[in-house]
């Protein structure tokens, strides 16, 4: 095994718990088509992108929807979760975050922010730590979502790591398989 020179982070449910948020804004959207969604079926969902997402609740729902209704749903889908997160602050980090970072920056490992979330630049800017992280790779530049690699490829190219010298700090099961077929210690 490699020696260990760079870290990278999910965002959803590593630093911050926008879980939650999500599941508000897949559920009312489920509601508004005639039927619901369990906190059950919303586990499959973390670390998948809102496309993905989408398919799989209109799967679950046994509808179908054409390619325009299809496209007003990912955008109603995210104005409730933007209208969610709005009003996160630093007192929604996660315990332990701010001193690991601070570790790190301390010690002069570099890190990346890695997160299929295509809002994940205004959760840090919310979160007051859009300045620590240098390094964001996020939903709107990679084409294929966890559990494809190109995410924690794309942070590792990034910080000028090799793959295989980076730890990823995950809680989804995407996002491990990701990590792992990256060749990164998940």
């Amino acid at each position: 095994m490699k020696k260990i020179r760079g870290i990278i982070f999910d965002l959803d449910g590593v630093i911050v718990d926008t879980a939650k948020y999500h599941y508000l804004a897949w559920k009312k959207t489920a509601n508004n088509l005639g039927f619901d969604i369990s906190p059950e079926q919303n586990e499959f969902l973390k670390g998948v992108s809102r496309v993905k997402s989408l398919q799989k609740i209109l799967k679950w729902g046994n509808i179908k929807v054409s390619k325009e209704e299809f496209e007003q749903l990912l955008i109603y889908k995210n104005k409730e979760y933007l209208a969610n997160i709005a009003y996160l602050t630093q007192e929604d980090i996660l315990p332990g975050v701010i001193e690991v970072l601070n570790y790190l920056i301390k010690n002069n490992i570099p890190f990346a922010l890695a997160s299929a979330s295509k809002n994940a630049r205004t959760i840090l800017r919310n979160l007051d730590l859009e300045e620590t992280f240098k390094v964001v790779v996020d939903g709107n530049e990679v084409n294929r979502a966890k559990p494809s690699s190109d995410i924690f490829i794309s942070a590792a190219k990034k910080l000028g790591i090799p793959a295989e010298e980076c730890a990823v700090f995950e809680d989804s099961q995407a996002g491990i398989l990701a990590a792992n077929k990256a060749g990164m210690m998940s």
